[in-house]
């Protein structure tokens, strides 16, 4: 999936992010129309941030200052704090979410140095990009540190990126003088790196005028609006006599003198309007003190007098001790300054280049948390009816809530209408949203009974054996979704797989061109979603069988966004090896294989050459599905399940199933051990393939 969006991040103090953030802006605009900027986390959302001011302005960006963020420090502390750092990423990436689908592509900007705490740690930065699936660009500061510090931090930060599932983009090594830059390329010539160096410019670090305003809120005097761009190289306290002190004025000082200095003042008056003398930024007085009405009178005669007069409330040592604290910033009205920025950045990074990377550069990482924001997407934009038969299991009415909150289903609860609500009640959560039946007495039993009498009779189904097998929720609630009642069913947290099926195989029955129902779990990895099948269901699949739920596999993947590379596992890989079982997974690929299908299978193949790039190189050179495989099929029921139990435990992996496919209508069965987040994930499935069915019935 090609980019939409940048991650610009910097580990160290007064790295030049904003430098390096309006240097990729520029090359954005030149090539895009409509592009946003995003800061996840910002200082106060009650005092604008300067640098999402800045960007808006510079760049007359159509965007809302409020879309430009996430959340303020306090708030991420919180919930840090909390335990909830995943509702916080989540909530980052709805954000996020929203700018990406409305713009062209989105530029971010991550968390400043200065806002990292005992709380807030740098890998929270990663953890952002990851979950944004955004390329990082990584900004290193030289200035004042060692070579040796500098290239470590290079390759440790590249490797932290690389080790957390980021794609690195480009490093920006800023504020470097030339013998570091010469030494550094030496050393990282082996390694296949973007890197741009940017030579330190003292001018990018001196103040302004309007730096000091701001600061220490000064009050202008004499200040012509154009002014407040003049920079500021020293800082000078004139407190000797003025013969004594001409003789120190040097070029664009900023001097401190107190108002009633008249002599002082009167003489860098003088000092402007002379040939001989370096011209200053500006003057401050201290204490607030007023100027003298002669020397206002003096000052409104002068002609063209275009030097800054400010006034302060601080005494002269705190005044100093002040600005010598104060740190420049990069400000709309700084022409100077950005028209500097921009030289540098131009000269010495390989726009094309950059372009080029833009414009080619793919994304395959998908968190689980960007799943899950994908799955909750999905349902919320065409929401359905959801009936669940355990409302007696406190993590079905958890994860009701959820749904419910978050709008991504409508919930219909089984059970006694006064029950269930004493019981969500006690537990603290709002379910008057919900729709509560009660299955034993409701007057859709009759209806209910007589359908399926009908439907099994030929069976053998007595009248009485169907009325006493809709005294059983899980039949009630698949009756529900045969007859339009509901739109898809969630159970088994309370029952077994076999109580949860057998109902649907009997009511609901597989659609025409499905001649096996099968099951697959979504393992939610690190940085990627795999697509396990079949670990729930079919004991041992003939090959006929497992080529069918290769399929059937292969279009779930489908129908939820990913783009299948199927893998038929066995414990050889190729024409290594022969018996029963290979030979079974050699013919469910041959009969694949022999259909026209959009995508690539692979079999018999291994299950560390189907994902691993390395061992498919030497096992599998040339197949165009190991070591990328996404959707990989078992050869039975014992090493499927075994499987995904061993990756989910193994490696914090979230596995999001059974979800059974082939059924007419949805069904979907969860494990006894399952907790909140696993139903609420697949209630929002059952509802998408719900969805899903409408629109073919249409």
């Amino acid at each position: 999936m090609k980019i939409k969006s940048l991650y610009i991040s910097a580990q160290e103090k007064s790295a030049g992010s904003l430098f390096v953030t309006m240097g990729m802006m520029e090359v954005l605009k030149r090539n895009l129309s409509r592009v946003a900027f995003f800061r996840p986390i910002i200082h106060s959302s009650s005092i604008e941030d300067g640098d999402i001011t800045f960007m808006l302005e510079k760049y007359s960006l159509n965007i809302e200052y409020k879309e430009c963020y996430g959340f303020d420090i306090e708030y991420v502390e919180g919930m840090i704090a909390n335990n909830k750092t995943n509702i916080l990423i989540n909530e980052l990436i709805a954000k996020f979410k929203k700018l990406e689908v409305a713009y062209d592509f989105v530029l971010v900007e991550g968390i400043r140095h200065s806002f990292l705490t005992s709380t807030i740690d740098f890998d929270l930065n990663m953890k952002i990009a990851q979950n944004f699936a955004s390329p990082i660009i990584n900004i290193v500061n030289a200035k004042n540190r060692t070579m040796a510090d500098v290239y470590d931090d290079i390759l440790i930060q590249n490797k932290n990126a690389t080790l957390q599932g980021c794609t690195h983009f480009a490093t920006f090594i800023n504020r470097i003088d030339e013998v570091k830059e010469k030494t550094l390329k030496k050393r990282l010539v082996e390694y296949p790196l973007e890197i741009y160096y940017l030579s330190e410019v003292a001018e990018l670090d001196m103040l302004s005028i309007a730096d000091i305003i701001d600061a220490l809120d000064a009050q202008p005097l004499w200040l012509h609006p154009k002014d407040t761009s003049r920079i500021v190289r020293q800082i000078k306290v004139a407190a000797s006599s003025l013969d004594n002190y001409l003789e120190y004025i040097e070029e664009d000082d900023l001097v401190i003198v107190p108002a009633d200095r008249s002599d002082i003042i009167v003489g860098l008056l003088a000092a402007l309007y002379s040939s001989t003398y370096p011209n200053i930024s500006g003057i401050v007085f201290p204490l607030g003190m007023p100027t003298h009405p002669n020397i206002k009178k003096l000052v409104d005669g002068l002609d063209k007098f275009t030097i800054p007069v400010l006034s302060v409330d601080f005494d002269t040592y705190t005044t100093a001790k002040k600005l010598s604290n104060i740190r420049a910033r990069l400000r709309v009205e700084s022409e100077r300054k950005i028209a500097l920025a921009l030289g540098l950045f131009n000269a010495n990074v390989n726009i094309p280049t950059i372009e080029n990377k833009i414009d080619t550069t793919t994304s395959n990482i998908l968190t689980p948390m960007m799943f899950e924001y994908k799955l909750f997407e999905l349902a919320r934009t065409n929401k359905k009816r959801i009936v669940l038969p355990e409302s007696s299991d406190e993590r079905i009415l958890r994860a009701a809530e959820i749904i419910l909150r978050r709008e991504i289903a409508e919930i219909v609860l089984l059970g006694k209408s006064e029950k269930v609500k004493e019981y969500y009640l006690r537990l603290g959560l709002d379910l008057s949203k919900a729709t509560i039946i009660n299955h034993l007495t409701s007057e859709l039993k009759e209806e209910f009974v007589e359908v399926f009498y009908e439907m099994r009779k030929t069976k053998g189904l007595t009248f009485q054996a169907a009325e006493d097998a809709l005294l059983n929720e899980n039949y009630f609630a698949t009756m529900m979704v045969q007859l339009g009642y509901a739109d898809g069913m969630v159970s088994g947290a309370m029952h077994s797989t076999g109580d949860t099926i057998r109902p649907a195989l009997q009511i609901i029955k597989t659609a025409p061109d499905v001649s096996i129902v099968s099951s697959v779990f979504f393992m939610c990895l690190k940085t990627q979603v795999l697509v396990y099948g079949d670990c729930a269901i079919n004991q041992n699949p003939d090959a006929q069988e497992l080529a069918f739920i290769a399929k059937s596999s292969a279009q779930t993947a489908l129908s939820f966004g990913l783009t299948p590379k199927v893998a038929l596992l066995s414990y050889s890989t190729g024409e290594s090896g022969s018996g029963v079982d290979v030979d079974k997974v050699k013919e469910a690929t041959r009969i694949l294989n022999t259909e026209s299908l959009p995508y690539n299978v692979e079999g018999p193949i291994q299950y560390d050459a189907a994902i691993n790039k390395s061992v498919a190189a030497k096992k599998l050179p040339n197949s165009k599905v190991a070591g990328v495989a996404n959707v990989l099929i078992f050869p039975d029921l014992n090493t499927g399940n075994n499987t995904y139990k061993a990756v989910q435990r193994s490696s914090d992996a979230i596995a999001i199933g059974p979800i059974l496919q082939g059924l007419n209508k949805p069904v979907n069965d969860l494990s006894r051990g399952c907790e909140i987040q696993d139903i609420v994930n697949t209630i929002a499935i059952t509802a998408i393939q719900a969805a899903q069915n409408k629109e073919k019935e249409s």
